[in-house]
């Protein structure tokens, strides 16, 4: 058989070329995607930044351990807490001490993120001055990343500076320094420190009540520590779901291009069973042949994947989809995975093509050499029909159980899979009467091009599912997902646009001080609501420690300016003993007492005094001020008294914010800058994950109208002997292919549409109904793509063989 195997490949590599091609891309996006996430596993270690020439950082505490029945416990507090006063002063026994403090700054023509600093703490990095002075009076700075010149007046959210000197760019972060004391004006509450004293003596002076960071640990000490960790765990998400879209394509495809190469060899299939070929000789023929390309496939496949992987590795760096740090490592093990799982799929993928080729009898085949009938076998009903059973079976669970869960990106992601397998396994069943459909039109044009495109693919049921297949996978996934991220986007939308009742929002960059908010309070005929961001604790079902982001706000207020969504209770039953929650909490009935932890890690025993719906995840919590220490107002809401007059109360307000840094917003502005939409990261590793499996079809979709066009010899013959010009056969032969097209793109239409109306009643049944949104521009250009792939692939090969004779 083996000897029998290769021959068949020499003769007839055509017809094993899509399979090929497709088990190779598919081995190479499995060795890209291993090798990216074993080079993602464990990030280096970041060495401290801001202070790296400090000698000991004391910083308070900062995480909230909580003791529960699996162990302790650990969350990082919304509000990390000072280093107490007692302490600071202990320490300034043993050596100067100098509190850091850090505050977002806003200047206009300044780069994003800036960041402000004491110019005491400069020395700590070390910053070290290219240019002028340090800062000596409250309106002076230093800069750093060279955006600005010595000299320069800035119009900043905490008033004009004048830049009095630049420092170098230490490539971790844009910064302005002030004075110490115009610093602690801004940022009043300091919540870490540098000694220059004693480690040891530092540690037995602070004791219990801090933290204190010598050596390595010092990084703890700056922004965001864990950014690195973070970074994996967005990689692996990244690599693991783009693995799962490729691992997923590459066995759909391979699969139902040997299908489809079996289908093409009935009657060579008989000729061996006359010959006296056994079903079981017939069958470990088809998977010899599966294993011998498989192979070679496999191995092309690791080597592609070598190659491409640093390619992805700067593409990822350069769209803020991985830190810099990332690159591809030196481990083995993935092309082991991509190797041994490649030659899996081959193996998996012919397994129903093998039984059904050892099935062939010899009197059977020359019978139906040239009928079309047999395409939707029993097993591939049955198969069929389990997986959309068991599609509809765990939408159903999660609508009953937990709607919410289907909001979440790892479901919508993998659930449309099952659907298309699904839709795909049962495609011959709706393939004829969608062709008709389809050609209805063109079928009805004078001549006879449009009823012979009709009747050719309406007739070859088999080859017109195996054309459509890559089609269906494309249109159904681009659909499936960015259509997913759309509606979700409109939900939110919807619900700000019902939760924002007033006339205008007030924002400032690190926030409003007491005196800007009683600055607010006091402008006539407005109705002024302050909130505050902060976050409560608690522990679910005794073992699970979960942080609810809260909004601190004043009940009478947020009653007047806000429209609330509750389920039970009322927002003005709020008060300093009590919480509103949503109904994702284990305790969400009105009147019962719930133990939290505050943003602070306090622990108090609250009432519930009010139940929100869960919403599409933005519904958090509200509490009073009193239960947000340390929490600063970043948002005032305002309504105009009725009868007031607007134009006033917006100048106002713009006098009131104007002098430390606040922006004023009318209520549909302020809608427009802070409506859901998909960044920059999402928008790429989107495009990444649509564009495997874009690149995927169209080579699956080109190979097999190859293999279907030059099967197709004897019919472009007869076309020509009937009369037909060479330029008629190659119009009917790519009319022919986009018909398939539109075939495939209205299967994946559906599959997307039924995927996004599970996604539609999970929104209904938490309270947040949004219209069905499907991308059209993304699914018309996928559908444009694969039709221009697939009229070329069709008609390519058809004009080289019509160049012979008829």
């Amino acid at each position: 058989m083996l000897s029998i195997a290769l021959r068949t490949l020499r003769a007839r590599w055509i017809t094993f070329a899509a399979s090929f091609v497709a088990l190779a891309l598919g081995a190479g996006l499995l060795a890209v995607m291993g090798l990216a996430l074993a080079s993602a596993q464990n990030a280096p270690e970041r060495a401290p930044e801001r202070f790296a020439a400090a000698p000991v950082v004391v910083r308070g505490q900062d995480a909230l351990r909580v003791p529960t029945a699996i162990g302790v416990e650990t969350e990082g507090l919304a509000h990390p807490r000072p280093v107490p006063e007692r302490t600071v002063a202990a320490l300034r026994g043993l050596g100067p001490v100098t509190e850091d403090r850090s505050f977002p700054v806003r200047a206009e023509g300044g780069p994003g993120g800036l960041v402000g600093h004491p110019w005491s703490t400069a020395a700590f990095a070390p910053y070290e001055l290219s240019a002028g002075r340090a800062p000596r009076a409250a309106d002076e700075v230093v800069t750093t990343g060279g955006w600005a010149a010595v000299g320069e007046r800035l119009r900043t959210g905490h008033g004009t500076v004048r830049v009095v000197g630049t420092a170098h760019d230490l490539g971790f972060e844009n910064a302005v320094f002030y004075t110490d004391a115009r610093a602690a004006r801004l940022s009043p509450v300091s919540t870490q420190l540098v000694v220059d004293a004693d480690a040891a003596e530092v540690r037995r002076t602070v004791g219990d009540g801090a933290r204190v960071l010598t050596g390595a640990a010092r990084r703890l000490a700056d922004a965001r520590p864990d950014r690195d960790a973070e970074a994996v765990t967005a990689l692996n998400a990244l690599f693991g779901t783009a693995g799962g879209v490729a691992g997923f394509v590459s066995v759909f495809v391979v699969a139902s291009t040997f299908a489809f190469t079996v289908a093409q060899r009935r009657r060579e299939f008989g000729l061996l069973r006359t010959a006296g070929a056994t079903p079981g000789q017939v069958r470990r023929l088809v998977c010899a042949e599966a294993l011998l390309v498989g192979v070679l496939a496999s191995a092309t496949g690791c080597a592609l994947g070598g190659y491409a992987a640093p390619h992805l590795a700067a593409w990822v760096v350069g769209e803020g989809l991985a830190p810099a740090w990332f690159t591809i490592g030196d481990q083995v093990w993935p092309y082991h995975l991509a190797f041994w799982t490649g030659l899996l799929i081959a193996l998996c993928g012919v397994v129903a093509a093998s039984w059904r080729a050892g099935r062939t009898g010899p009197a059977q085949a020359l019978r139906e050499a040239s009928v079309d009938a047999g395409t939707l076998t029993r097993g591939r009903l049955l198969c069929g029909a389990a997986l959309l059973v068991t599609a509809a079976a765990t939408l159903a669970v999660a609508l009953l159980t937990d709607p919410s869960d289907l909001l979440h990106r790892k479901t919508y992601v993998s659930r449309p899979m099952l659907l298309i397998t699904a839709v795909a396994l049962l495609s011959p069943l709706v393939v004829r009467p969608l062709t008709r459909l389809v050609a209805w039109l063109p079928s009805r044009l004078p001549g006879a091009g449009g009823t012979l495109v009709r009747e050719n693919a309406a007739a070859s049921v088999r080859r017109t599912a195996a054309v459509a297949a890559p089609v269906l996978v494309t249109v159904a996934l681009t659909g499936s997902l960015l259509g997913a991220t759309a509606t979700l986007d409109e939900a939110r939308a919807a619900e700000d646009r019902q939760r924002t009742a007033a006339d205008f929002v007030v924002t400032a960059d690190g926030g409003l001080d007491r005196a800007a908010v009683e600055r607010l309070r006091a402008v006539p005929q407005a109705v002024v609501s302050p909130t505050a961001p902060s976050a409560v604790y608690v522990v679910e079902e005794g073992v699970a420690l979960i942080r609810s982001e809260a909004r601190a706000a004043d009940p009478q207020a947020l009653a007047a300016t806000a429209r609330v969504p509750l389920t039970a209770g009322r927002i003005t039953d709020l008060d300093d003993d009590s919480i509103v929650v949503n109904e994702e909490w284990e305790r969400h009935r009105v009147g019962q007492r719930v133990t939290v932890r505050l943003g602070d890690g306090t622990r108090r025993s609250l009432r519930i005094a009010a139940v929100m719906p869960v919403g599409t995840g933005d519904n958090g919590v509200y509490v009073t001020r009193a239960n947000a220490p340390g929490a600063a107002v970043d948002r005032v809401e305002v309504t105009v008294a009725r009868g007031g007059d607007r134009d006033a109360v917006a100048a106002g307000l713009r006098e009131a914010a104007g002098s430390s840094g606040g922006r004023v917003l009318t209520r549909e502005a302020w809608l427009s800058a802070t409506a859901p939409r998909a960044d920059g990261t999402t928008r790429a590793g989107f495009l990444l994950v649509l564009g495997i499996a874009l690149l995927y079809a169209g080579i699956a979709l080109a190979g097999t109208l190859v293999m279907a066009t030059s099967d197709r010899l004897r019919d472009l013959a007869a076309l020509r002997l009937a009369g037909a010009t060479r330029a008629q056969v190659l119009r009917l032969v790519a009319a022919e292919a986009l018909t398939v097209v539109a075939v495939g793109s209205l299967l994946g239409l559906v599959v997307a549409a039924l995927n996004l109306l599970g996604m539609r009643g999970a929104l209904t049944l938490v309270s947040a109904p949004a219209p069905l949104v499907l991308p059209w521009p993304a699914l018309g250009a996928v559908t444009g793509a694969c039709a221009v792939v697939a009229v070329v692939a069709a008609a390519v090969p058809a004009g080289v063989a019509l160049r012979r004779g008829p």
